[in-house]
């Protein structure tokens, strides 16, 4: 089966038993345990299919139950998996069919105003309640900050507001802008910790509902405000602009509008702070389990496909960080809280969606962890005299 023999030149290092849908038994790589991990697959027709895009079926067939993982869990086997296939491709056939995916795609995926708003609806607006099983207190569904590995997700998710706002360099009375502002947490902060004026804004109608509440519950609505807006709605001018988890969804063609929108509305002498999801390899198609079931009209860019649109924006790029583990240590806490919730889970939904987010939290913690996936944080200017010449104000 050619399947059998994909595996086993794929997987170097560990490996797993696979029952395959005739009851067949084939040990795949070297497992290091005696009682191996085992897969088990229900359905024939994933003979084929997890050889031509498994980027794809394998995802499908673990949130509709025709692959079963035995003697052990998810996170073990996409741990092995991932560290095996890399960087890299998962194999000839997969690349050929996600270019030709990727580019139907980029032909086809506009994300115009309306489309936006519907696209963060599919993922924002689902529940509420949802969001609360496995967030932080401050419901932040952004990288935190391990300053430590063992830091706990609340202390990690401060880390990281704290680090941004040292960033931004604010100065008393300046207004700011968060783009993409999610639940508010990041625009009340600004506003806590500095006489700032903050205007959040999002396309999410829950998460519009819950920042005006929690800014009133802080006393601070007659300093931050929240919108339903996209960002190429606004005009008025700003001193400091930061972007926490939102570029991920404005889609490569637009990559210069929205950096020509940032230098717009940026003052002189302002700063912004770009953060946002990013690859290390050279640019290459979207996830096709990701952007059909979980984030519609999502990218994550390599750097190469940020710096022409900044560059040509006018925008100077003063400085960039780049987050390699963050991202997976924050997706573990998710993923864990998660599961640790499983009944109220079932509550609100059913057994297919719990898989379907269960694969979600642990496949993007080892896209993380042996993959191409990092954060990065962009800080632009327009003039080199808006922020100090050293990174000590930051530290």
């Amino acid at each position: 089966m050619k399947l059998i023999e994909f595996l086993n030149i794929l997987f170097k290092e560990d490996g797993f038993l696979l029952i395959d849908a005739n009851k067949n038994k084939h040990m795949i790589g070297h497992p290091k345990k005696d009682k191996p991990l085992t897969l088990k697959i229900l359905d024939k027709n994933l003979h084929t299919k997890l050889l031509l895009l498994p980027d794809l079926y394998f995802g499908e067939a673990y949130t509709n139950g025709s692959i079963v993982i035995e003697n052990g869990t998810l996170t073990e086997f996409l741990d092995i998996a991932l560290k095996n296939i890399g960087r890299g491709e998962t194999n000839s056939y997969n690349a050929v069919i996600n270019k030709l995916r990727g580019t139907y795609r980029f032909f086809t995926n506009f994300n115009l105003k309306k489309k936006s708003k519907t696209n963060v609806a599919h993922h924002y607006d689902i529940s509420e309640n949802l969001y609360d099983l496995f967030l932080d207190s401050n419901r932040q569904y952004s990288c935190a900050y391990f300053k430590d590995d063992n830091d706990s997700l609340e202390q990690a998710q401060i880390n990281k507001m704290n680090h941004i706002i040292k960033k931004l360099n604010l100065k008393p009375d300046q207004k700011v802008l968060d783009i993409g502002s999610g639940w508010g947490t990041l625009a009340i902060e600004i506003a806590k910790q500095s006489k700032c004026e903050v205007l959040g804004i999002t396309l999410s109608e829950n998460q519009y509902k819950h920042s005006i509440e929690k800014a009133k519950a802080h006393g601070l609505e007659n300093q931050v405000q929240f919108i339903l807006a996209d960002y190429r709605d606004l005009s008025e001018k700003f001193d400091r602009i930061v972007s926490v988890g939102m570029f991920e969804h404005v889609g490569r063609k637009f990559y210069n509008t929205y950096f020509n929108s940032v230098s717009k509305l940026l003052n002189d002498d302002g700063v912004a702070l770009i953060h946002t999801i990013g690859s290390v390899n050279p640019p290459r198609d979207p996830h096709p389990w990701i952007t059909k079931y979980i984030f519609p009209g999502g990218y994550t860019p390599s750097l190469s496909e940020v710096v022409k649109p900044i560059e040509n924006s006018g925008l100077i790029l003063s400085d960039i960080e780049v987050w390699r583990m963050h991202y997976s240590h924050t997706l573990r806490h998710w993923k864990e809280r998660f599961l640790s919730k499983r009944e109220k889970v079932l509550e609100m939904f059913d057994e297919k969606f719990l898989r379907m987010w269960e694969f979600y939290l642990a496949g993007c913690e080892m896209a993380f962890k042996w993959g191409d996936q990092v954060v990065f944080q962009m800080q632009l200017i327009k003039k080199h005299s808006a922020v100090p010449n050293t990174r000590d104000y930051i530290y």
